[in-house]
């Protein structure tokens, strides 16, 4: 008897589609995952270096920078989010490192 499909989870099916639009950029991710890959199992490498891996990896350090800033909205509303939770100290140490990034 054929297994029942799992149901998708939120948002799941609007990632297939766009993966299935943009084949170029499942083959240029999966191109940074098996580099990525070859890096980490190469039991030559003793100690993972990043900046190794950007500086020799076509194209990840451009995509990573771009990841980390589609996320920048995320934390960002995290932050907004958490805000009403902290103690006024912990307010007043986020203000002083604000003014003090403002110098």
């Amino acid at each position: 008897m054929p297994r029942k499909p799992k149901p998708a989870e939120e948002g799941t099916e609007e990632v297939i589609e766009n993966l299935d639009e943009n084949g170029d950029e499942v083959g240029r991710l999966t191109r940074l995952l098996a580099a990525v890959l070859n890096y980490l199992s190469d039991d030559d490498v003793e100690e993972i270096d990043i900046e190794y891996l950007f500086n020799h990896t076509e194209g990840l350090r451009e995509w990573w920078d771009e990841y980390r800033e589609s996320n920048r909205k995320i934390i960002e509303d995290d932050i907004k989010n958490s805000l009403g939770e902290l103690s006024l100290k912990e307010l007043e140490s986020i203000y002083e490192k604000i003014k003090e990034k403002e110098k």
